[in-house]
């Protein structure tokens, strides 16, 4: 039974074919939003950015995108030591998140900071300073325009997600997308978002790392926005998912292949459009041909089938378990270290890759 389904892209599954996968082949990493299932790749990421990566000679830099938890992971595997700043980032999600039956906006902002600065290690300056070379960090946040945020948040979101389900072009009346990255990243990244929203690039300093992060995982209604970034825009921000949800990008602009660990076998472009049958598996025709060059590695079903619940831990299991924290944490655990057959398997899949067992996205 394998743990893991691989799908590619049409350019991805003729490389393999040809070449199989060696890490120079990457030329991007990208991390979706999710909440808690992205913990279920933390066991992944370790032994992606730990070894696989890790003994790879480069000769063009590799772009590490996240939105949200998805960005939490990549700033960790950023890092010239990336398992211990992954393992910083697990710990304090499983412990510091034990709520209240019914946690205020402020109480569940002031603890995702902390887990914030659990993962840069209580200093911006040396994780920057840190950050191994040829990864480009990306992080991902959703600014909003009205600035209604802060006086009326239920109005604010409504409006935004009433437009979308009109069309996804129509989100982009009410938000903006800006990446925060160093500022010495590779241009040709830019080209990746080229789609109805305004993309704005802002370097990436020890001054707004912090508050970048943070952003990129406040979701409206249940978090406080991250307002008045240093370096960018005025304004609020929001988690970044709300755009870029599974990273729905023209990755087929790079000229390599795209590595996409993933909670589902299908990329839906916004968290709001989540919620809608007719775009919850892409974009349409706009998109055909965006993802040619990408390898998605997603959990099988035999594998969610060993998991607690039969699933991967969600942001739901905070309502499901409620306060008895113990029980959700070991469920979670246990659902993590059944994960670690992901990175087992993917590694069995390069050693000995089988272009057959690739699906198409």
């Amino acid at each position: 039974m394998s743990a893991i389904r691989i799908l590619g892209g049409p350019r991805a599954r003729k490389h393999v074919a040809a070449h199989g996968l060696q890490a120079s082949d990457l030329r991007a990493i990208a991390a979706a939003a999710g909440g808690p299932k992205g913990l279920a790749l933390i066991p992944f990421d370790r032994w992606l950015f730990g070894e696989f990566l890790a003994s790879s000679v480069r000769s063009s830099p590799l772009l590490l995108a996240g939105a949200s938890i998805g960005a939490w992971r990549m700033a960790a595997a950023s890092q010239s030591s990336p398992v211990p700043a992954l393992d910083r980032l697990l710990q304090a999600y499983l412990e510091l998140q034990r709520y209240r039956a019914l946690p205020e906006r402020d109480e569940i902002s002031a603890t995702c900071r902390q887990i914030v600065r659990e993962v840069i290690g209580g200093n911006a300056t040396a994780f920057l300073q840190l950050q191994a070379p040829g990864m480009d960090l990306q992080v991902i946040t959703a600014r909003e325009r009205s600035g209604r945020s802060l006086r009326s948040p239920r109005k604010s979101f409504g409006l935004a997600a009433l437009s979308n389900v009109f069309s996804r072009p129509r989100l982009a009346k009410h938000l903006q997308r800006v990446l925060f990255t160093k500022e010495e990243a590779d241009r040709a990244f830019d080209t990746l978002t080229d789609d109805r929203f305004e993309s704005l690039h802002i370097p990436l300093k020890a001054s707004n790392l912090e508050d970048a992060l943070l952003a990129s995982g406040s979701i409206p209604l249940i978090a406080n926005p991250v307002c008045n970034i240093q370096g960018a825009p005025a304004g609020c921000y929001w988690d970044g998912g709300l755009i870029d949800y599974h990273l729905y990008w023209r990755w087929s602009a790079l000229d390599g292949l795209v590595l996409f660990p993933h909670f589902a076998p299908q990329l839906t472009a916004g968290w709001l459009d989540k919620y809608l049958p007719w775009r919850r598996h892409g974009i349409g025709p706009t998109g055909k041909g965006w993802l040619d060059n990408v390898l998605l590695v997603v959990p099988s079903e035999e594998l969610l089938e060993r998991l607690p619940n039969r699933k991967l831990p969600d942001r739901m299991d905070f309502h499901r378990y409620g306060v008895d924290h113990d029980r959700r944490l070991r469920d979670w655990r246990q659902a993590i270290g059944e994960c670690a057959r992901i990175a087992e398997d993917f590694a069995q899949f390069v050693a000995h890759p089988d272009p057959h067992s690739i699906e198409a996205i």
